[in-house]
């Protein structure tokens, strides 16, 4: 039996456009996914960079007002940067007007400031171990944080993003805050109950997200919440992040087993040699990110140099495992990544230099892969 294929849009910018054009595309390619039957359309939050992905609250509400049926989402909301009754009446307010369409993801990377922000931190070398092939999926070694090339743009990033002396809620702490502000059973240490208006008993599914099996994978499986396992940002931990959520699982009124959602990225053309080069620019994208800059503008593959070995190095993980060809071919890999992880559901990302190849990869992946095209009335 097929399992769903959902989106995860990372809203780029390519080189010589605009961030107004990225959010008009974001748009309308939830319209397309809908239409070609994707089952949830997520964004992601990113700050400071090349992508129109900055406030995804926003661009959450226009999507579903865009659109009528498609799940819509956040992938993930960063929590260090937001306090939890701002998150919960944002969303509550979009719930009132779209109710039942609305998945809050929930991630940590905004608690990490401490390490960022110390100075000096020595790069991290790649883990000693060899890349291995499971199943027909490629594991390779672990990236980890600390091999960033520069932190200097990421720590001012988190500067501005903060207030003056303000420190983000542990993230252990602030996912049940936010459970008890949906379910109106929230009281502060001081014994006073507040209630989050809107927010409170709004039809808003939560999520975790993780790239490890550490905290994320661990709460969100003692939580009895389903959770996003991210293949396509740390390839080389996902099994074991599968295996910390499965572990660490309890039944919840709404999820008596795990439900898993596993992402990969993606380029799909007719043939094999298309996607190749439409993916050409690929490791640019990821290199700008690794090397501390933020993700920069995406870049055209029959203009931009070749990375050098140097480079390569740095985001070559990544490269290797995104999922590049025919839709026969992707497809395979996709399913080859689902009896790996036992997923039940995957999630796609998908970033070309133009707007109208990543409408055909996705159209190509879904009419592979079985989806059933959504007919609307005349």
């Amino acid at each position: 039996m097929t399992i769903p294929l959902s989106v995860l849009d990372l809203a780029p910018i390519s080189a010589g456009s605009t961030p107004q054009q990225a959010v008009r595309n974001s748009i309308d390619l939830a319209r397309q996914a809908e239409r070609l039957g994707y089952h949830r359309f997520w964004v992601a939050e990113h700050h400071f960079v090349k992508v129109a992905g900055a406030a995804p609250t926003t661009l959450i509400g226009l999507i579903a007002a865009a659109t009528e049926s498609i799940r819509v989402g956040s992938a993930a909301v960063q929590l260090g940067h937001h306090t939890s009754i701002s998150v919960v009446e944002a969303f509550g307010t979009i719930d009132a007007l779209y109710p039942g369409r609305l998945d809050l993801g929930l991630g940590r990377s905004g608690h990490r400031g401490d390490q960022v922000r110390s100075a000096g931190v020595p790069p991290v070398p790649a883990p000693d171990r060899p890349t291995e092939v499971r199943d027909g999926v490629v594991i390779p070694p672990p990236f980890y944080p600390g091999q960033l090339l520069d932190f200097s743009r990421v720590r001012a990033g988190l500067g501005a993003l903060h207030l003056p002396g303000a420190q983000p809620l542990p993230y252990p702490e602030q996912i049940p805050e936010i459970l008890a502000l949906l379910d109106g059973t929230y009281v502060t240490p001081d014994g006073i109950d507040l209630h989050a208006v809107p927010g409170e008993g709004a039809d808003v599914q939560p999520w975790l997200f993780g790239s490890s099996g550490g905290e994320s994978a661990q709460l969100a499986g003692r939580l009895g919440l389903p959770f996003a396992a991210n293949y396509h940002v740390s390839p080389g931990t996902v099994v074991e992040t599968v295996e910390a959520y499965r572990a660490a699982f309890r039944p919840s009124a709404r999820f008596p087993r795990p439900y898993l959602v596993v992402s990969a990225d993606v380029v799909v053309a007719a043939d094999d040699a298309t996607a190749q080069h439409l993916a050409a620019t690929y490791g640019h994208w990821v290199y700008s990110i690794r090397s501390g800059a933020g993700a920069a503008e995406y870049l055209d593959p029959d203009t931009a140099p070749p990375l050098s070995d140097q480079q390569r190095r740095l985001v070559d993980d990544r490269v290797t495992t995104q999922f590049v060809g025919s839709p026969a071919i992707v497809a395979e890999r996709l399913r080859a990544l689902q009896r790996l992880t036992g997923a039940d559901e995957i999630l796609i990302t998908s970033v070309t230099f133009d707007y109208e190849d990543r409408v055909n990869s996705h159209r190509l992946l879904a009419r592979e892969w079985g989806l059933s095209p959504q007919v609307r009335a005349a």
